[in-house]
This record gives structure tokens, C-alpha cells and sequence, in this order.
């Protein structure tokens, strides 16, 4: 077997010469040679955690120590790959918009979220009222921007915040066989901190966007973005996605496939704040990121060099704290688009 330079061979390349010089072909050997391609690209990106900053608008969250970087692959064959700061717990912070989409839409129905929510990119920040006071719309962009994530949240079932995230809480519980607990430091941090999404909320009230009390809605927006999870836990929520809302262990459907593809069409066109073009166009693979450092992504299953890892679909989460300044983990988005570019992961 030839020796392989890890920066220079594509992931094809080496698998090819694996498969030609291995009598003993199997997933273990398989397992074992991307663990180490992995393991080396986490090494190689940890530096670009130098050129990013930790989120400081939300206090509690510049404690984070700005050069982890972590990622957890899980693939829809069950094949899992992890590296790096994998281990460590954060909050899930915007990725929560995702979810909560997810049960607006089972619990109301998609047209009655899609005729008060659009499903357009904005071009602009993800916490700015500008766009929605410029363009007078008659609803707000997107889910994952703030003003539609928080007209959402309004939107869930219940008179309480326990009430409305209930749900919540039990479909990550069916996705990840436990249920995250709600980090209450964290909690409390947004609360007393986040003026901006409160100015926000005023102005969808003034509107008569939101279905719900405003304190009752800006309560479960700051608890949804609180609960506490890991990578291994987004890259198992993206591979459900991945699967149109099925999960491929027990082929149980968790989300209503309808549901589950376009949530895959908004990750991928609004889930990267106003940097989602570039990624779309660079990585092209459907994505959400929150200020926290998290990013899940996801990767269909697609029918092209059978050679290739993850062929069947897999899910993604990464950890980076070190942000870009567009809000998005700066280290993660390189790993990312490394990864989907060796190993041909982007749905275009």
C-alpha cells in the first residue's frame, strides 16, 4: 500500500487504495483510516480558532474557551466518526430555531406557519429590525433569523413557556433517547442581556405577528436557546433530518417528511445568518449554526462514487466557539468545508 499524504490525497484516492492493496477489507480498517484523516483536518483548523472571537453579547457565553473545536459524524449505516473537544456540553442557542420550526408546523400544520412566516434568506443580520421596518412585510423573512424565530416560538401550543416547549423537548427526546436538560445559568444570562431581541419582539407585537403573551414568548425563546446538548447529540438530529425526519436505526418516522425537507431547503438557503450564500456555495450542504459555536449539518443520501464515506446520508456537529464576524463558528465552517469537499458531501 502506497504511503498517503493526508493534505494532498483525496479521501477517494485513499479509500481506492485501500480497497486494492487490502485483501481484509472492512468497516472496522474503514472506520479506522477516516478516524485518523479526521483527526488530523481537527488538528490542522484548531488554528483558525485564533481568528475568531467568542459570542460577548450574551455574557455567560465569553467564559467558552475560544480554541475548541470539536466534530461528531454520524452516518445513516451507523458508522460514527468524532474528534477533537467532542466531549463538551453547550447550548444549542439558534440550531433551537430548526426544532422549533419542526413543531409549529406538526402541531398548526405547514401552511398555517408558511402564511405568517416566509421562507426567504434576508442578506442581512439575523438579530436586525431594519429589514422588516425598509420592506413593510406582511410577515417575517425566514424562521432562523430572530424576528421569525421568535414569531414561531409564538406560535407553539400552550399558555406557559413549559407548556409551549413541552413538545419541544419530547421530540428531542425521541431523536436522542434522553431529554436535555435546560442550562439555567445560561438561561438567566440572555434573559437579563438580550435588549435587542426584546426590541424585537416589541416591534412584532406593535405588527400583530405574535400569538402569544410577549413575556410568555421571549421566556420560551430564551429557554429554547438554553437547552444544553453535545455534538454527538446535533450530528444524530441531522442524520434523522437528513433521512426526511426518519430515523434509519428503527425507520420510525420522527418528522413528517414534508416537514423535514423543508426544513433541509431553509438550513441550506437562511441557516448560516447572511453568510448562507457563501456557504451554500462553497460547502452546499444543508446547515445551522448558533452563537454558542454549534453547527449541525447534514448530508443526503446521495448516489455517486460509492468509494466515498457516508454515502447513505449522515449528520454533523461541530462545536467552535472562536466566531466569525457573521456570527458563525470560524474554525467549524473550514472544517466543514473541507470534509464536504474531500468526501463529495454537498447536494449540488
Amino acid at each position: 500500500m502506497k504511503c498517503m499524504n493526508k493534505h494532498t490525497d483525496t479521501i477517494s484516492e485513499v479509500v481506492a487504495t485501500m480497497v486494492q492493496g487490502a485483501t481484509n477489507w472492512n468497516t472496522e480498517l474503514t472506520q479506522e483510516w477516516l478516524q485518523e484523516y479526521v483527526d488530523d483536518w481537527v488538528s490542522f483548523y484548531r488554528k483558525r480558532t485564533a481568528d475568531g472571537e467568542v459570542a460577548s453579547y450574551i455574557p455567560i457565553l465569553e467564559e467558552a474557551n475560544r480554541d475548541h473545536l470539536g466534530i461528531s459524524i454520524v452516518g445513516n449505516n451507523g458508522m460514527t466518526v468524532r474528534s477533537g473537544d467532542a466531549d463538551i456540553p453547550f447550548t444549542i442557542q439558534s440550531i433551537s430555531k430548526v426544532l422549533t420550526f419542526v413543531v409549529a408546523c406538526m402541531e398548526r400544520g405547514l401552511s398555517y406557519i408558511l402564511d405568517r412566516v416566509d421562507v426567504e434568506p434576508t442578506g442581512g443580520s439575523f438579530n436586525s429590525i431594519m429589514h422588516l421596518e425598509i420592506s413593510r412585510v406582511e410577515k417575517p423573512f425566514n424562521p432562523f433569523v430572530n424576528a421569525g424565530a421568535i414569531t414561531v416560538t409564538s406560535m407553539l401550543e400552550g399558555k406557559t413557556s413549559d407548556q409551549k416547549l413541552e413538545p419541544f423537548y419530547e421530540l428531542l427526546e425521541k431523536m436522542l433517547d434522553y431529554r436535555p436538560a435546560l442550562n439555567v445559568d445560561v438561561y438567566e444570562s440572555e434573559r437579563d442581556s438580550s435588549m435587542r431581541n426584546r426590541a424585537i419582539g416589541y416591534y412584532l407585537l406593535e405588527t400583530g405577528f405574535l400569538e402569544s403573551d410577549l413575556n410568555v414568548t421571549l421566556e420560551t425563546y430564551f429557554k429554547q436557546c438554553s437547552v444544553e446538548i453535545t455534538i454527538d447529540d446535533l450530528a444524530r438530529i441531522g442524520m434523522i433530518i437528513a433521512n426526511d425526519g426518519e430515523n434509519p436505526a428503527n425507520q420510525e418516522e420522527i418528522i413528517p417528511r414534508q416537514v423535514a425537507r423543508l426544513a433541509k431547503a431553509l438550513m441550506l438557503t437562511c441557516g448560516m445568518y447572511d453568510a448562507s450564500g457563501k456557504f451554500a456555495a462553497y460547502v452546499g450542504v444543508p446547515a445551522k449554526s448558533g452563537v454558542s459555536g454549534g453547527i449541525i449539518a447534514l448530508s443526503p443520501s446521495r448516489a455517486r462514487d460509492e468509494t466515498l464515506p457516508f454515502m447513505s446520508g449522515c449528520g454533523i456537529g461541530v462545536y467552535g466557539p472562536a466566531l466569525d464576524d457573521k456570527g458563525n463558528s470560524i474554525a467549524g465552517i473550514r472544517l466543514l468545508r473541507h470534509i464536504a469537499n474531500q468526501w463529495d458531501l454537498s447536494v449540488f
